[in-house]
């Protein structure tokens, strides 16, 4: 789906759900990682839906069903390219008013569906950022390998306000996360404030620690991350640890 945004900018996003004329009860707003741009607009195929996606593509399948729609959102037009979103852009009023024409258009879809973001690695900073701002017009928030330190592509969540969400929060993060800009440690002194579901084990890394075939992505865990996910946005009982 492309919609109109800001002036002369567009925004796509990839929903997806089963079966195909499902109304379901939680649509799942995907922000993924890094720079954010998947040229979906572009319709080139192969799109890369395999296991080096972000682990929010990637877990679809695990995700998707009559219950839980999933709303995979590119960056914009004018952000497209290998540079995509910087920190301070996901953070600014632009990508908040982008986001905006997304959920409008959502709810046109489905007026009675609960509306969740959710943010995997440098997509929480969107997702962290929008849920401050947007307020009710959201139901909760899913941060995933929340992205809390500075590091050379910016300064992802170091000094935002996490007090400043006033909507449920639910953090999900592995104990063996490696990659320094998401550390365990700053999910758990989170945790005080919001639950947490904590990841243990999982498939040998077939990547890089700050990418998808990682802890950092629940790389083997899938199904069981998604399930937490799903039953903590359907109000049911979840999981703490995943092991």
């Amino acid at each position: 789906m492309t919609i109109p945004t800001r002036s002369g900018v567009t925004e796509t996003y990839l929903l997806m759900r089963n079966p195909p004329s499902a109304m379901p009860k939680v649509v799942v707003i995907a922000l993924v990682g890094g720079y954010g741009a998947i040229d979906l607009a572009s319709k080139k195929v192969p799109i890369n839906f395999g296991p080096s996606a972000n682990f929010l593509v990637r877990v679809r399948n695990n995700l998707v069903d009559a219950d839980v729609a999933e709303v995979v959102v590119d960056a914009p037009s004018d952000k497209q390219g290998p540079m995509g979103m910087s920190d301070d852009f996901r953070l600014g009023p632009e990508h908040l008013t982008d986001l905006r024409a997304v959920l409008t258009d959502v709810k046109k879809r489905f007026p009675d569906a609960r509306i969740f973001l959710a943010g995997h690695s440098r997509g929480t900073v969107s997702a962290a950022a929008l849920a401050a701002k947007l307020g009710d017009a959201v139901q909760g928030v899913v941060l995933l390998s929340t992205a809390t330190n500075r590091d050379r592509q910016g300064q992802a969540l170091s000094t935002f306000n996490f007090a400043s969400i006033k909507i449920p929060v639910l953090l999900v993060h592995h104990r063996d996360d490696g990659c320094p800009t998401n550390p365990y440690y700053n999910a758990e002194r989170l945790s005080r404030s919001f639950p947490l579901v904590t990841v243990k084990g999982g498939d040998p890394p077939e990547s890089g620690p700050c990418d998808s075939q990682s802890a950092h992505g629940y790389f083997g865990k899938d199904a069981a991350v998604a399930e937490a996910m799903k039953a903590w946005m359907l109000g049911r009982e979840f999981a703490r640890e995943v092991d």
